[in-house]
């Protein structure tokens, strides 16, 4: 069974970071009851490898931020495609995300944010 995943990269600052972390908590939750069968981020530690170019770079994100990389597994791109649709009109994703992107303190800023829907090439587990 080959599966679909909603992969993104972001920058956050470091000083909101725990912040974020709980919204993420709970956001992962509502993707799963809407079909999600995994939601995993991770926290940017070892950033660079010679001759590539870094997250960071490529998010231009500055030094007091901290990149995090997540993805959304799914059955298939159908499965995907629907659980979208429900997010995107929950209400709690509403009130989850209002306070991450206050002008006054933005936590998150999705104008920074790298995202795109992969099939699967290789699964080896």
């Amino acid at each position: 069974m080959s599966n679909y995943i909603d992969a993104f990269v972001l920058p956050i600052p470091q000083k909101y970071l725990n912040e974020y972390k709980l919204v993420a908590e709970k956001v992962a939750e509502i993707w799963k009851e809407h079909g999600a069968l995994a939601y995993l981020e991770y926290v940017g530690e070892d950033m660079k490898l010679e001759g590539t170019r870094s997250f960071p770079q490529f998010l231009e994100a500055k030094e007091e931020e901290s990149i995090i990389f997540g993805w959304v597994v799914f059955d298939s791109r159908e499965s995907r495609d629907l659980a979208n649709e429900r997010v995107a009109t929950d209400p709690r994703m509403t009130d989850l995300i209002a306070p991450l992107t206050n002008p006054s303190r933005i936590i998150f800023d999705a104008k920074k944010m790298v995202y795109g829907g992969f099939q699967s090439l290789i699964n080896s587990k």
